[in-house]
């Protein structure tokens, strides 16, 4: 498997630290609003590694934070007049239902940032230990002059990024580019006690933090947007390793941005579309195939019709699981033919098609190619009839691959009709057994009139929702 790696600028063979063994680290989000389509993208790339490398063989330990004390939360709820607690319970319970809905798979490990305030100070006390940090009025700065790699992650060198850093007034700082690793208390801040006075710990600080206490010193693979690449994790590299005196971790994997109609998203601009939103009016699992639809380090537009494309597709793959779900409970033959033996032997290229794209830098895009490619052969298979064996085998082989991208969770099982239309659906047939096919069609269309489309199949009828 080869995943592009940020910080050496290439695609690289992965190979885990230990054998068999994956630590892998996705930044959260910062919990003071519901989480947005950008958001649930990074949380997707997360998510579909975690599957690929588990169905590889991999036990993979995955730890992804909660960030619950920022600047944003502390103004939402001086706005609401609640404490910063409240606003941070209420979008973590908001955050996990979304995950929920887009079926992704909880965390190994879901620390926060004020319950790691122990392991902040005793991170930040060992930077000004070993010189790469100082205080200032109660405020702890990384000295990133201290650390000669910084700037080695983004490939921007520390006298460009002097240039351009804004120094608040009144702030001391060695290097116009240091960073807060703590925050002096302000007046309507919550805040806790630490060796430089009560304070508050900075956003960079938080990661390192936890990484190191759940994941330890060096991890195999760290995740987020790429918007994060420069600030955030070029200060988790700085602070982590100068502090730990070794590689903080081997793979950076950074998703690409997300456009709105192909605008940036932006709250200014009025296109920042949460995920409760459009979970509404298109569902879940649609936001999930549209989110993988492109190849995770490709820009992807979000548009109606894009949601609308990725409804109809995912649908196709419905029709195809239901109708095997409808042949292995109802066709006449149990065994399997020498012609579906060979069908299924055939099954077998679109595996090796599916994992080769996620082996290329996991390419979710051409590996969906490949599961429409075994959707369209089992269909062909089992147009004029097949057994019931054939269809438990194809559905498992369907669902095999659709299970490593989180797909076709939803349930397939038909809706139970009530006994006046099972009645009618009875009538009909009988009709048709006597050849009385104006009544049959008769039925036909007051079924239809109530939303219930039949389909004729050499296992019997089936029906659906209009």
């Amino acid at each position: 498997m080869k995943l592009y790696n940020t910080a050496s600028k290439r695609k690289e063979e992965f190979e885990s630290l230990e054998p068999g063994l994956v630590r892998m680290y996705g930044c959260g989000p910062t919990v003071y609003d519901f989480i947005h389509m950008g958001n649930a993208r990074a949380f997707l790339l997360f998510d579909t590694l975690r599957r690929y490398l588990e169905f590889s063989g991999y036990k993979v330990e995955f730890a992804q934070n909660f960030t619950d004390i920022d600047d944003k939360i502390i103004k939402r709820a001086n706005a609401e007049g609640v404490s910063s607690a409240e606003i941070a319970e209420r979008y973590i319970a908001e955050c996990q239902i979304d995950a929920v809905g887009l079926n992704i798979k909880p965390a190994t490990y879901n620390p926060r940032a004020t319950d790691s305030i122990k392991d902040i100070i005793e991170l930040i006390q060992l930077l000004i230990e070993r010189g790469h940090a100082y205080e200032s009025g109660g405020d702890v700065y990384f000295d990133v002059r201290s650390y000669p790699k910084y700037g080695k992650l983004s490939g921007q060198p520390l006298e460009a990024l002097e240039d351009g850093a804004r120094v608040e007034i009144g702030v001391q700082k060695r290097s116009p580019a240091d960073f807060a690793l703590w925050k002096s208390a302000k007046p309507g801040e919550p805040s806790w006690e630490s060796p430089w006075g009560d304070g508050r710990p900075g956003w960079h600080i938080e990661c390192s933090a936890m990484i190191r206490a759940q994941l330890g010193k060096t991890i195999d693979i760290h995740c987020g947007g790429s918007d994060l690449v420069f600030p955030h994790h070029e200060n988790e590299v700085a602070q982590s390793e100068a502090a730990n005196g070794c590689q903080m971790a081997r793979y950076w994997v950074h998703n690409g941005m997300l456009t709105i109609n192909n605008e940036k998203m932006s709250k200014s601009e009025s296109n920042f579309f949460k995920v409760r939103d459009a979970s509404k009016e298109y569902g879940y699992e649609v936001i999930r195939f549209f989110l993988l639809s492109a190849h995770y380090r490709s820009p992807l537009n979000y548009s109606k019709d894009s949601l609308v494309q990725s409804k109809a597709a995912l649908q196709r793959l419905y029709t195809t699981l239901d109708n095997l779900t409808f042949i292995s409970r109802n066709s006449d033959t149990e065994s399997l033919s020498d012609s579906e033996r060979s069908a299924l032997n055939d099954f077998a290229g679109y595996r090796e098609a599916f994992i080769s794209a996620m082996d290329e830098d996991l390419n979710t895009a051409d590996a969906l190619a490949a599961v429409f490619d075994l959707a369209r052969a089992i269909n062909s298979a089992v147009s004029g009839g097949a057994s019931r064996e054939f269809a438990v085998q194809a559905a498992a082989e369907l669902q095999e691959l659709t299970d490593v991208l989180g797909l076709l969770y939803e349930s397939a099982e038909p809706q139970s009709l009530d006994l006046e239309i099972e009645a009618l659906i009875a009538k009909r047939q009988a009709a048709r057994k006597a050849k009385d096919f104006a009544e049959a069609d008769r039925i036909r269309d007051e079924l239809q009139t109530r939303g219930i489309v039949l389909e004729d199949t050499p296992q019997g009828v089936k029906w659906k929702m209009a």
